[in-house]
């Protein structure tokens, strides 16, 4: 009988010290506290130094409840969200002090002990660090919320299937729905069929193979949502685990509603101040405007007082031919007077942005038409080096116009502080590279470096009654057509301005 009780007792040592061989080498901290309210400290194994950086001599007997942080000490008497309880066992969350003083997350699970009648012993826990868990678990609900509270539209789209299977409030609201009223949207819903087909299945296919897509593809809007959106990224998720075949999509937007109606205000603005400008130059032009206009109509009275002296002198059938010849010619004059005055109503009238084909050599010679009599006030002489294939431009006529119409009559600004008796401005066309390329050129006394530096500033100007807008008008033109307007000059030799636009401005 004492050999069967002794072979009970070594077994019982045996299994006593086999889970005490794996207390003292589990990686997860495993302690027994009091029962009362300070938690003490009564055992725990070697991983405490590891988890709290506390020796096992040094934390027994601590005060356990003292290292808790004080929003969470009483987690377990409040049943925070952070416990859960399951079959006897707590489960809690929790910051702990570290012995250095910071604190760390521990993920805890407890037991109590309790005695034949019911009152609790002591406490066994099962405790290991989730500090790096926890705080990739707080940076996703942080990411979450600047996801759910961004501007941009997010949206997650399933490879397979195609189905919108998250969207943040900015999107659901753009698309004319509410987060609260989910309504379940597949990719191809969200825009034109056509669309979908080509630029949204490109970005797709983009996406899938580069990882990433950068563009812009407009979104249809539901009818009488009056706001206008596109995408502008794609990245695509491969499942690492296994295949690394694409898993979903998320598409980025944005709702440029905003943005749209500031670019058209500010195109209409731009068409006010060229059509402001154009007013500016005409009225600048108005005497030799005048001058031009007076020639024919004074042509036409000398002709028709010539008639009539005919018919006073004379039978009507004998001067006849005389008189038909002069109204062939008081109606050549008529007309001229006619095409100046139309000229310049379409010069200065108020017009949409408008691209329309025309030939860049005939609105050369066009605009020195308007300039006749200013350059013969100044003795200018007009030189053409126009492109012998004649090149047409897509482009808004009036507006290419106007940019020529001031640079030369820039050019022949230039000779008014020069000596020189030889006074020529060369006009020059020429087709490159898909762009076409117009250079005024003058030889009066130049522009120097520092004029250079501000001579498209607005509001800068040498001339005693301009206004500075002219040049600065006129590269907002040039680039908004896609183009480059430029000067170039030694300060000594005269000016070039060189302008290009693209043969077909988009």
């Amino acid at each position: 009988m004492h050999e069967s009780i002794a072979d009970d007792l070594r077994k019982y040592r045996e299994e006593a010290d086999r889970y005490r061989l794996l207390a003292e080498q589990s990686t997860d901290m495993i302690s027994r506290h009091s029962a009362t309210s300070e938690w003490v400290y009564i055992d725990v194994n070697p991983a405490v130094e590891r988890v709290l950086g506390y020796t096992v001599d040094e934390i027994i007997g601590m005060n356990g409840y003292d290292l808790f942080h004080p929003d969470d000490a009483d987690n377990l008497l409040k049943r925070a969200k952070t416990v859960h309880y399951r079959r006897g066992m707590y489960t809690n969350t929790y910051r702990y002090r570290h012995k250095d003083g910071h604190y760390i997350w521990l993920e805890t699970t407890s037991r109590t002990i309790r005695d034949d009648e019911g009152v609790p012993v002591e406490i066994i826990c099962v405790s290991r660090d989730v500090t790096e868990r926890e705080m990739a678990q707080k940076a996703i609900r942080r990411l979450a919320r600047v996801v759910e509270a961004s501007s941009d539209l997010i949206m997650f789209c399933n490879h397979e299937s195609m189905q919108l299977t998250y969207l943040n409030e900015s999107a659901y609201r753009t698309l004319g729905s509410e987060k609260e009223n989910l309504v379940v949207f597949y990719l191809d819903q969200i825009f034109e069929d056509k669309i979908f087909k080509t630029l949204v299945q490109d970005a797709l296919n983009h996406a899938a193979q580069h990882g990433t897509w950068y563009g812009s593809v407009p979104i249809k809007m539901p009818e009488n949502h009056n706001r206008i959106a596109e995408i502008r990224e794609v990245i695509a998720h491969r499942n690492h685990t296994e295949n690394m075949q694409v898993e979903y999509y998320s598409i980025i937007g944005r709702d440029i509603t905003l943005k749209h109606r500031a670019e058209e205000n500010a195109k209409r603005q731009q068409l006010e101040m060229a059509h402001m400008s154009r007013l500016l130059s005409v009225g600048e032009m108005a005497t030799g405007l005048a001058h031009e206009i007076n020639q024919p109509l004074a042509a036409i009275l000398n002709y028709c007082r010539g008639s009539l002296r005919r018919l006073e002198e004379g039978s009507a059938e004998s001067n006849l031919p005389q008189i038909a010849h002069s109204m062939q010619l008081i109606t050549k004059q008529a007309k001229r007077a006619a095409e100046i005055v139309k000229r310049m109503r379409s010069f200065v009238k108020r017009t949409d942005f408008q691209r329309v084909e025309f030939f860049i050599n005939d609105s050369c010679v066009d605009v020195i038409g308007f300039l006749n009599q200013e350059a013969t006030d100044h003795n200018i002489t007009f030189n053409f080096e126009l492109d012998p294939c004649d090149p047409q431009l897509l482009a808004d006529k009036i507006q290419i116009e106007q940019v020529l119409l001031n640079l030369v009559r820039n050019a022949i600004e230039a000779y008014s502080e020069c000596e020189k008796t030889y006074r020529p401005v060369i006009i020059t066309t020429r087709l490159a590279s898909g762009y076409i390329c117009i250079s005024v050129q003058d030889e009066g006394n130049g522009i120097s470096s520092e004029g250079l530096d501000t001579l498209f500033e607005p509001f800068i100007t040498s001339k005693s009654t301009g206004l500075g807008m002219g040049l600065a008008i006129s590269q907002t033109i040039i680039e908004t057509h896609g183009g480059q307007l430029w000067a170039e000059s030694d300060g000594k030799n005269g000016t070039q301005f060189h302008f290009k636009v693209p043969v077909r401005t988009s």
